[in-house]
């Protein structure tokens, strides 16, 4: 990171679902223009962490701090108007809806900016040929496209990628992620959710590992000690030493 004012941040935020606390104490940040990818095991908290930045779970309003101010009090739908969006797990796209309504739900709360349902299809080909399809009748690889697409029609300057690559084919993965390239070098700021540590190092400029709620490690994604990132996304400190 530069000295400059971080795009987004969390300082020492903690959330939890009821009684269970599932982040302690979370510093990061990321910069305008970067790709930052959070790895870490089933259960480290990635998606929960997600989760507190978009306002889906609730925290103190200096917890998370974007553009140089709080939101963490802000609901969801505020956050997206801010140019904060979430491109879920799972996908979570409406099911009885045609590929081109689930796009346009992404419009509701669109800043005004540059992407466009024509946009859209230009980077993403096969949706535009099935533009009029049940998502339910979507390949894996095609819903995951819906959903990036769905993100990207709110216009965001921030974008958040929690786990594109799950269920999908090596082949897919690379072309969802060429596209991620393409997202970025158009202006975008990208947050990517990863278990696959090669890929995400590969596609971000520094990363951050969880590990049971907590910052395990973080670093520059081009100049890694793969010994310490084991040790930090297992637990194992007989590792690090």
């Amino acid at each position: 990171m530069s000295a400059a004012r971080p795009l987004l941040a969390t300082r020492g935020l903690a959330a939890s679902y009821g009684d269970f606390q599932a982040l302690f104490d979370i510093d990061f940040e990321v910069g305008v223009g970067e790709t930052v990818a959070i790895i870490g095991a089933n259960g480290a908290g990635k998606s929960t962490l997600l989760r507190a930045i978009v306002g889906s779970l609730p925290s103190a309003a200096d917890m998370v701090v974007y553009d140089g101010a709080p939101i963490g009090h802000l609901p969801a739908h505020d956050v997206v108007r801010l140019g904060v969006a979430l491109v879920p797990e799972g996908r979570k796209l409406f099911q009885s809806l045609s590929v081109e309504e689930n796009l346009r739900i992404g419009g509701d709360y669109a800043r005004p900016g540059a992407w466009t349902l024509a946009r859209v299809y230009a980077l993403f080909p096969r949706l535009a040929e099935r533009r009029h399809t049940v998502s339910t009748s979507l390949s894996g690889g095609e819903q995951q496209m819906v959903a990036i697409g769905r993100a990207l029609m709110s216009n965001p300057r921030l974008l958040l990628c929690d786990e594109l690559s799950l269920g999908l084919a090596p082949v897919v993965i690379r072309e969802i992620y060429t596209c991620l390239t393409t997202i970025a070098a158009a202006g975008t700021t990208l947050v990517i959710v990863e278990q696959d540590i090669n890929r995400a190092l590969e596609a971000a400029n520094r990363f951050y590992c969880l590990q049971k709620g907590c910052v395990s490690l973080t670093g520059s994604a081009r100049n890694v000690d793969r010994q310490a990132i084991t040790a930090a996304y297992f637990g194992l400190e007989a590792a690090a030493k």
